[in-house]
C-alpha cells in the first residue's frame, strides 16, 4: 500500500476528503499530513481523523532537511491540498512525478504566484468568463507549470460571484482530486 502525505495551509476540507477516500481504499493510505499555519482548521479536522498533523515553520522547510527526511520516511507521494508554498527543488527531486497538486482554475490561465482561491476566483469572476474548472497537475520548480494530469470545467454565468465560482470549484475539487490521485498511484504502480 502506497503512503501519502498531505501538505495543506488552510481549513483542510480536500486535506479530509482525501483522507476519508483512501481509508476506504486498498490503494493508499494518509500517514501523515503537514500544515505551515498553526492557525489552520486542517489541525482539528486531522484530529478527529486520527491522523497526525504537524506544524513546521519557513526556516525548516526551505533551510533545513527535517520537512525532506521526514518524507523521505513517510511518502510514497506527496498532495498539495490548499497548500501555499512553492515546492523547494530538493523535495521536488527527491519525489519525481510523485507530488501532485489541484488548482481552482483552468491552467495555464490563472496560475502562478499569488494566484490561489478568493485571488482565482475573483480574476475568473473580473474576465467575465463563461467557465472555470480545475486543474490536477504535477508539481515542478515553478508555480503551476508541471504538466497536466486532468481538468474537469464548469459553466459560469454573469450572476457568478466569486463566492459562487468558488464553491463550484469545491464541488469539483471534493468529487475528483481522490479518485485521481489514485489513478496517478494505480498507472504508476500498475
Amino acid at each position: 500500500m502506497k503512503r501519502i502525505v498531505v501538505f495543506a495551509s488552510g481549513s483542510g476540507s480536500n486535506a479530509e476528503n482525501i483522507i476519508k477516500y483512501f481509508n476506504q481504499t486498498k490503494t493508499a493510505i494518509v500517514t501523515q499530513v503537514l500544515c505551515n499555519n498553526e492557525h489552520a482548521k486542517v489541525f482539528k479536522r486531522c484530529e478527529s481523523l486520527g491522523i497526525a498533523c504537524l506544524h513546521f515553520n519557513r526556516n525548516e522547510f526551505f533551510k533545513t532537511d527535517v520537512i525532506l527526511t521526514l518524507l523521505q520516511e513517510k511518502a510514497d507521494y506527496i498532495i498539495l491540498a490548499g497548500f501555499l508554498w512553492k515546492i523547494p527543488e530538493k523535495i521536488i527531486d527527491a519525489f519525481p512525478n510523485k507530488i501532485i497538486n489541484v488548482h481552482p482554475a483552468l491552467l495555464p490561465k490563472y496560475g502562478g504566484k499569488g494566484m490561489y482561491g478568493a485571488h482565482v476566483h475573483k480574476a475568473v469572476a473580473a474576465n467575465n468568463e463563461t467557465e472555470t474548472g480545475i486543474t490536477i497537475h504535477y508539481v515542478n520548480e515553478n508555480y503551476d507549470e508541471g504538466a497536466i494530469i486532468f481538468q474537469a470545467k464548469t459553466n459560469l454565468n454573469t450572476q457568478d460571484t466569486p463566492e459562487t465560482i468558488a464553491a463550484k470549484i469545491h464541488i469539483l475539487e471534493q468529487q475528483y482530486f481522490p479518485k485521481v490521485i489514485e489513478e496517478v498511484i494505480a498507472s504508476q504502480n500498475g
